[in-house]
């Protein structure tokens, strides 16, 4: 098993390394599904600056991944996001090459939709390059893509954290004006996707500098080789070095994509398709699709054919190892079982506890329970009442199975003993009322007469006004 973090977040293996932090897999106890866990590897006032901008990015599209919680330990801090699997559009291009034009409008027009939300919220990206546009698994299937990592993104209006005479993203994707020093804005981003859609299509990174300079001696080239004509002309007016003869938004240059996809050629019967598969690998030893395996097999009950059943990973201890109880609830109840009894496959076995309950050792088999930790309880579980193992009375079973006796309801009535019964009486003698709680006469006769005095000094100040 891996290390926990913050009693909530297993991480399993290293997936990816940005500038900021390590990108790992992860099972959230909590919500019971893998995620992916941005820990941040620096812990300086800067990096924490823009990791908090980062992790405080909360849009909601089908293609932007953005942080969805954090977390810190100590020193360390982390935010998760959905775990997407397909890896990269480099790691597309590696495996294919140029892609299809039609294969990568779709692309483009995702990539689009997630950016005109991203710039609704008033929020610059500054770092769209291909390794940073992440893609599900969909195998053959039309493909859908992912918009990530926000960690150098600002809002409009923002306080920038680098000099002005310092340019931060990655080389090869910057605008002709971002390299002057120009305040971030929308235009660039599109700038970014022209060149990213020029990678799919041609298959190896463009020469930025050498596409711009050409642009302002000769004006807007011709199409390159393998590209359509309609297409290149939506990729020219997002590729403009002036800022102004750009597209102005990324809704705009959706728009002009549509209007060309549906002027390409059908595709080749011949053209192979483009698969999206899995790229981050298996999961290590001791974790299963459906999160962490015991020794034989996932912990908590499983169901028909070994899946664990709804429900089957119960809470597991937290940072402090507390005791806690399983979802898992059995699909039908159990017959009556005399005391002492249990049911044959019952998830839990109830057993007597000593007055004060302990902790078992985390070396200690449980059944059918989680070993890993927990976050909530579940709904209250009648279980039949065990024979008492000491020589107390029985007491009633609590919703959570049979309660344990409290030292005080085992101890003998106190009595006086002048009120003692004799020895030789054959009926118990009546039990003495019991005195209430207060303080003695001694103490409160003179309270009362200091109260009356008190009262009496009141009236007569209250005569002489």
């Amino acid at each position: 098993m891996g290390e926990v973090f913050a009693g909530r977040y297993e991480l399993i293996d290293p997936i990816g390394r940005g500038g900021a932090g390590a990108v790992w897999r992860a099972w959230d106890h909590r919500r019971r599904r893998y995620v992916a866990a941005k820990v941040l590897q620096q812990s300086d006032a800067h990096t924490l600056l823009r990791f908090v901008r980062e992790q405080a990015m909360r849009i909601d599209h089908p293609h932007v991944l953005a942080p969805a919680s954090w977390a810190a330990d100590d020193d360390k801090v982390l935010f998760t996001m959905d775990l997407v699997a397909g890896g990269s559009l480099a790691h597309v291009v590696g495996d294919y090459g140029a892609l299809p034009p039609r294969f990568v409008c779709t692309l483009l027009d995702q990539l689009l939709s997630g950016l005109a939300t991203v710039h609704a919220e008033g929020v610059v990206h500054r770092d769209i390059k291909p390794a940073n546009i992440l893609l599900d698994v969909t195998g053959t299937g039309r493909p859908h893509l992912r918009l990530s990592d926000f960690g150098i993104s600002m809002r409009k209006g923002e306080p920038r954290l680098t000099e002005s005479n310092y340019v931060i993203g990655t080389p090869g994707y910057f605008a002709p004006e971002q390299l002057l020093g120009a305040e971030p804005d929308f235009t660039a981003d599109l700038f970014a996707v022209g060149l990213v859609a020029l990678y799919l299509l041609q298959g190896r990174s463009p020469d930025s500098q050498a596409l711009v300079s050409h642009f302002l001696t000769y004006g807007t080239p011709s199409a390159p080789e393998g590209i359509p004509e309609p297409l290149w002309q939506v990729l020219a007016g997002l590729l403009q070095p002036d800022p102004q003869a750009r597209f102005r938004s990324a809704t705009g240059a959706r728009k002009a994509l549509d209007a060309a996809v549906e002027m390409l050629a059908e595709p080749r019967p011949d053209e192979p398709p483009v698969e999206i598969f899995d790229q981050i690998g298996p999961l290590p030893s001791g974790f299963g699709p459906t999160g962490p395996i015991g020794p034989t097999g996932p912990i908590g009950p499983t169901g028909p054919g070994g899946t664990p059943a709804p429900g089957a990973y119960g809470p597991v201890p937290g940072p402090l190892g507390a005791a806690t109880v399983s979802d898992a609830v059995p699909a039908a109840p159990a017959a009556p079982v005399p005391p002492q009894q249990h049911p044959a496959q019952a998830p839990y076995q109830p057993r007597h506890q000593p007055p004060v309950p302990t902790v078992a050792p985390a070396h200690a088999p449980v059944p059918n329970a989680s070993e890993t930790g927990s976050f909530h309880l579940t709904p209250p579980v009648t279980h039949p009442t065990p024979t008492p193992a000491f020589d107390q009375a029985p007491t009633a079973a609590g919703p959570y199975g049979p309660a344990p006796t409290h030292p005080y309801t085992a101890r003998p009535v106190q009595v006086p003993d002048q009120h003692t019964a004799p020895a030789h009486a054959t009926m118990p003698a009546p039990l003495a009322p019991v005195r209430r709680p207060g303080p003695p006469p001694k103490v409160t006769v003179p309270v009362l007469l200091l109260a009356l005095v008190c009262l009496a000094v009141g009236f007569w100040a209250l005569a002489q006004t």
